[in-house]
């Protein structure tokens, strides 16, 4: 009897012993959840997510913005705080711990300022504790060196967009300044400022093409060498924006524009057809360009053909009408015998459609009276003012 009674006993102790232990493996986690105001927050809900093992928990804060999840395994816990469906703030790798419980607190302006705190990371490349709430030490580490690069990159940015800003000032000041001598010195100014901003980042298309630009307008206050250098200066730009985007029409067509005005006309038809070949809705503008250098640099029949072209690839450009009709009027030729002059075939075609477009238009008046010559009637728009009917007194 007194051996089953002994057995009892230690069987009962057993049982103890083991239920203790399963007790003990149960943690407790709470805190405090307060508003922007600092005021308790009621109804806040609290997830608890286990990262060792996966389970998912959640509570919602009470009337004094308290919350507690009791009966919780040990282990580790990514812990956020939602309100109205929104999580405002977290906390990673909560580990819970027997005997006490663990204490979180969510405060809605300490989470703010942490959300501030990372905005300043991101700028300065230096993070505050306060903003290092929640996250673990491997994103720490991988924030702080994102943070740091993007704080390298602003201030390179910075710099290069001071820059830049500096040589669009200085454009607009010479593009607006009367005397050439001192537009000259605006525009070096505003080169300058490019050039710097072309140092910090040569990728930045739209930095070449600033100084493509302003060489242009700097060689059309120029005369003799120094205007073909800056010509040249100019083309030598814009093809480094090109190395960035070389499939800019409206690039080639500047530098085609460039050749002309030096009279390279192989080069600049090179550079025009580019143009048109890259942008259809270009092609107009960049055949006419290539009849106007071909008229400028005296080779007007070739130039005839480059506004048929512009014709063609546009039906209402008036202005590529009258060139192409004027060329054609001055290939008119005369009968020896006769005396008769007679025209290409679309010499009045092209005067009636510059007329039929632009019938008050600043060539209306020189289109007629070539259509005149050549015996075509006339049928104008334009307002001639009339006499009066009333007599004299």
């Amino acid at each position: 009897m007194f051996a089953q009674l002994r057995s009892s006993f230690i069987l009962s102790s057993l049982l103890l012993v083991v239920a203790s232990g399963a007790w003990a493996q149960t943690t407790t986690i709470e805190g405090d959840v307060k508003d922007a105001n600092g005021a308790p927050l009621k109804g806040a809900v609290i997830v608890l997510d286990r990262t060792d093992i996966k389970g998912h928990y959640s509570v919602k804060s009470d009337k004094k913005g308290h919350w507690l999840y009791t009966g919780l395994p040990y282990g580790k816990f990514d812990i956020s705080c939602q309100v109205d469906g929104q999580t405002v703030d977290s906390v990673k790798g909560v580990q819970s711990k027997y005997g006490d419980s663990t204490t979180i607190d969510f405060d809605m302006r300490k989470a703010q300022a942490a959300k501030a705190g990372l905005a300043q990371a991101a700028a300065t490349g230096e993070l505050p504790a306060e903003a290092a709430r929640g996250m673990s030490k491997e994103e720490k580490e991988k924030f702080e060196a994102t943070a740091k690069k993007n704080a390298e990159t602003m201030k390179k940015n910075k710099a290069l967009n001071d820059a830049f800003n500096g040589g669009q000032d200085a454009k607009k000041a010479g593009d607006a300044e009367p005397d050439k001598a001192q537009k000259i010195v605006k525009y070096q100014a505003a080169v300058d400022s490019y050039n710097k901003a072309g140092e910090l980042d040569p990728s930045q298309a739209a930095v070449w093409d600033a100084l493509g630009e302003t060489y242009s307008a700097m060689g059309d206050a120029q005369t003799g060498d120094a205007r073909t250098q800056s010509y040249d200066k100019a083309i030598e730009n814009y093809n480094k924006g090109l190395v960035a985007k070389p499939n800019d029409a409206g690039v080639y067509n500047q530098i085609g524009n460039l050749y002309g005005k030096e009279r390279k006309i192989p080069e600049a038809t090179d550079a025009l057809t580019k143009a048109a070949q890259l942008d259809p809705t270009m092609a107009p503008k960049a055949y006419f360009n290539m009849g106007a250098n071909l008229v400028n640099s005296g080779q007007p029949e070739k130039a005839t053909d480059f506004f048929k072209k512009a014709t063609d690839a546009d039906p209402t450009y008036s202005e590529a009408w009258y060139q192409y009709g004027s060329l054609l009027m001055m290939q008119g030729k005369v009968d020896p015998k006769t005396g008769a002059q007679t025209y290409p075939p679309d010499t009045a075609t092209a005067l009636k459609k510059y007329v039929e477009l632009q019938p008050n238009g600043a060539h209306a008046a020189e289109a007629n009276a070539m259509l005149q010559a050549m015996g075509e009637k006339v049928e104008t728009k334009v307002n001639i003012p009339q006499p009066s009917s009333k007599k004299k007194k």
